[in-house]
């Protein structure tokens, strides 16, 4: 067996493509987790093929879990999220606050397959 076909056999579907909301956040279960996924249909630059990121909900400033309510945008050529109550930025790719780089919230490995969205 392949490395790429070990992979796939241990994604787990989280949502549907259609659960999704474009350029807005969602938050799934996994494993007692909150992942809060944000859906680009267009990619980063709204010309290329759909994109999922997937990052923890916690807000670690606030201790509440609310990351997946925030607002994906840029902040100096970073796509990040804002949390929706201290405002804090969280890069998409990494998870690091811009505003402080000592935090940082986990990233998934997410991707979209088909009309699934899956975890590896």
């Amino acid at each position: 067996m392949s490395t790429a076909t070990a992979v796939k056999n241990t994604a787990q579907v989280l949502c549907g493509v259609r659960d999704l909301v474009d350029y807005s956040g969602v938050v799934a279960l996994h494993d007692g987790r909150q992942i809060a996924l944000f859906y680009l249909p267009h990619g980063r630059d709204r010309h290329s093929a759909p994109e999922v990121f997937g990052i923890d909900n916690h807000d670690p400033f606030s201790n509440a879990n609310v990351i997946g309510r925030g607002i994906i945008g840029d902040k100096g050529g970073e796509l990040v999220v804002a949390s929706p109550i201290y405002k804090q930025h969280f890069r998409l790719t990494d998870g690091v606050c811009l505003e402080d780089s000592d935090v940082r919230l986990a990233t998934f490995d997410v991707r979209l397959e088909g009309e699934c969205v899956v975890i590896a």
